[in-house]
């Protein structure tokens, strides 16, 4: 079953391709704009060759890696932290409602202000960003637990760690899986495109800027290509390491082949 959803979804990706070769060849889209899947495809070919592209896409995976780890540990220490005194999470409750929504971008002119380096000015938009969908994850977590669970353990004067480590964080584990599956996109996103905004930094998005400006469209579109697989690999790896780390969980074991 899941081996046919791939498949349906890589044929999904080939007629979408397909579908970019013929739309500009028969001028229903500019081609001047809207180069043919074909000369992206050669475009992407000639970035695999250069020793900067290869730089530059090592200089974006580390920028979202280290924002990416920043972010999760610092939004399950206070999730678990804030979730579980009530009346820290009543008193933190509004202010949590009131910065979640601002977009990390408005942050930009703070972080450039802040940080004469152009890479802890891009760390600030994405810890900021991914920080949250680790943190809303971990708080429904902890407030998940079971009554009767913790009636039995407060019944058997489980220690405060006991419950923690026993009760506490098995239910807010899946949680926090999600939360970090859903902060590595938003984190990739925010690397990309404070590499196009502030520039400096090496990144794919530094050179997408860069082809952008000299009118290169078909490398344009070849390195936005390279940033989608990025995602991709990083959505596999984050579902791949749920699966892995959730093995106990029942939602999991249905999903997993007799």
């Amino acid at each position: 079953m899941r081996g046919g959803r791939s498949l349906l979804g890589v044929l999904g990706l080939v007629l979408f391709g397909l579908l970019l070769e013929v739309l500009p060849r028969i001028g229903v889209l500019p081609a001047e704009y809207f180069p043919p899947t074909s000369r992206i495809a050669r475009a992407l070919v000639d970035e695999f060759g250069r020793g900067a592209f290869w730089q530059a896409v090592l200089g974006t995976v580390v920028t979202w890696l280290i924002g990416l780890a920043i972010a999760v540990v610092a939004g399950i220490l206070l999730g678990l932290l804030i979730g579980s005194v009530p009346v820290l999470r009543a008193i933190t409750s509004s202010t949590i409602e009131f910065l979640r929504p601002i977009p990390s971008v408005a942050l930009l002119p703070l972080a450039v202000v802040l940080f004469s380096a152009p890479i802890r000015s891009i760390l600030l938009l994405v810890v900021y960003a991914s920080f949250w969908q680790v943190l809303i994850q971990v708080l429904h977590g902890v407030t998940d637990v079971d009554p009767v669970a913790s009636e039995t353990a407060a019944s058997y004067r489980l220690t405060r760690r006991q419950r923690a480590l026993r009760l506490v964080w098995p239910t807010t584990l899946p949680y926090a899986m999600t939360g970090i599956r859903l902060a590595a996109s938003v984190a990739l996103v925010l690397t990309v495109t404070g590499e196009l905004l502030i520039g400096g930094t090496k990144g794919i998005g530094e050179l997408i800027a860069v082809a952008q400006t000299s009118n290169s469209v078909p490398p344009m579109y070849a390195l936005v290509v390279v940033a989608g697989l990025i995602g991709l690999a990083a959505n596999l790896v984050t579902r791949r390491a749920e699966r892995l780390v959730l093995a106990w969980h029942p939602s999991v074991r249905r999903e997993l082949p007799l």
